[in-house]
């Protein structure tokens, strides 16, 4: 597995991956997260102008995941209700995690990645992604509290820091 950071020419692979999740998602019980046109080719465009937005290649340099992954501070964790966050440490945030195929361990290697480049990670996910949530508690992530988003919907919002020499 390669992770690299995402190019414009990686857009369409991109999103064909986004709604390949979202029929995950929606076989899983979540019908509500990733409406339809989100994420829109403008927001992942925007990820790569960033240098936020990474792919994950198997040995055939084929793309099997994606995920945007930003320094905070996040404006939409500012606030958290029912709960709070454990520190104030620096921190990254992982947006739009999508896998190509699901039980492939693939989002366990990502996190892995993430921590190879930052000691501590928050991300949010809808509240019927019972998928996403036990990839996060599985890897250890702690539920602190209730994000919104800029539009008003709420997120569950977690929390790991993990001790990561490379980091300090």
């Amino acid at each position: 597995m390669n992770i690299r950071r995402a190019t414009n020419e990686d857009i369409p692979a991109l999103m064909s991956l986004f709604d390949n999740a979202k029929q995950i998602m929606r076989k899983s019980g979540n019908y509500k997260q990733w409406g339809e046109g989100y994420p829109s080719p403008s927001i992942v465009s925007d990820d790569i102008g960033k240098g936020n937005c990474y792919v994950v290649c198997d040995s055939s340099d084929a793309i099997i995941a994606t995920l945007a992954f930003i320094p905070g501070p996040d404006p939409t964790y500012s606030v958290i209700y029912d709960g709070s966050w454990p520190d104030d440490n620096t921190y990254y945030v992982i947006h739009r995690i999508a896998v190509a195929k699901e039980g492939q361990g693939i989002a366990r290697q990502i996190l892995d990645w993430a921590f190879g480049k930052a000691s501590t990670i928050r991300i949010d996910t809808h509240r019927d992604n019972v998928i996403m949530h036990h990839v996060l508690q599985k890897y250890g992530f702690k539920k602190c509290g209730v994000i919104f988003l800029l539009n008003g919907d709420a997120r569950d919002a977690y929390h790991l820091t993990k001790n990561n020499p490379l980091c300090q």
